[in-house]
């Protein structure tokens, strides 16, 4: 793959020790950024810093953090901020599948909770920073999978019924919701924000459910992208010179696609900033202005 270059550019990637994230991580080193890993588990967070360093001569930084608990993303955030004086650009990447309801330590649905809350409580502590960094950019890791159902704003925790894969698809519109309301908030800062869909990609995602669903992946892995390929577009979206001002904007294979229709509401988009800021405490935390 080749990318422009990303010397100097400090790039903040979450969910960065496997898959797609990690593919990701090593691609960007080799363009020249400066890779800040967040990730959950200290070992193979270092397992990673040290391939990039064989791979690529680069060094990385190591921030752990679960992002489905919200005291963890507030204290990263503000690890962040003390370190860096300019974030370039934001990945969040970081992903989860539960195929049973689970809930995390702040009373949210698991999947809800790390696939949207975390990145949208990141997002927001870190925006004045990326904000002052302008040009600078955000690329929030969606999915087709966004197409199973719309939102039920009613029941956005799933207690009413649970369904692992109409949950995760809901999580995953949520991404896209984000991203077109943020655009817009955005609007005219020099910080655009893009989501993508990596096509289905060989990775740990969902090995939490259990050995059943690791032979599952294994008996499909055949049929998947490599998480090469499958980073491909998010690194696209973070470096490419000719993607400059472009915001809003829903990606497959470096290509804008129109997604489902429900992706495309925006008066959910916006009522789902005002819950996810209710469900985070950001208004206290400053959270961008309209």
């Amino acid at each position: 793959m080749a990318f422009d270059t990303m010397e100097g550019r400090i790039v903040v990637l979450t969910g960065a020790t496997g898959g797609i994230g990690k593919a990701a991580a090593i691609a960007l080193a080799r363009s020249g950024a400066s890779v800040v890993l967040v990730c959950r588990d200290r070992a193979r967070g270092e397992a990673l810093q040290a391939e990039i360093r064989e791979a690529t001569g680069k060094e990385t930084d190591l921030f752990l953090a679960d992002l489905g608990v919200q005291a963890e993303v507030r204290r990263v955030a503000g690890e962040l901020l003390g370190r860096y004086p300019r974030i370039h650009v934001l990945i969040n990447n970081a992903g989860l599948v539960n195929l049973e309801r689970e809930v995390t330590v702040d009373g949210i649905e698991a999947t809800l909770a790390v696939n949207h809350l975390g990145p949208f409580l990141l997002t927001n502590l870190l925006l004045e920073r990326l904000r002052e960094s302008a040009p600078a950019r955000i690329v929030n890791v969606s999915s087709d999978a966004h197409r199973f159902a719309p939102l039920d704003l009613d029941d956005l925790q799933n207690e009413r019924r649970y369904g692992w894969m109409r949950v995760y698809g809901q999580s995953k519109l949520c991404n896209i919701l984000f991203t077109r309301e943020l655009s817009r908030r955005l609007a005219g800062s020099g910080v655009t924000v893009n989501s993508v869909h990596p096509g289905a990609v060989a990775t740990g995602l969902g090995k939490n459910n259990g050995v059943w669903a690791k032979r599952i992946i294994g008996l499909l892995k055949p049929f998947f992208l490599t998480p090469e390929q499958g980073a491909d577009t998010a690194v696209y979206l973070a470096s490419a010179r000719e993607l400059e001002g472009v915001s809003g904007e829903y990606y497959v294979k470096r290509k804008v696609k129109r997604p489902a229709a429900h992706a495309l509401d925006d008066v959910t988009a916006r009522k789902l900033w005002e819950r996810s800021e209710a469900l985070t405490g950001l208004p206290a935390d400053k959270a961008s202005a309209g």
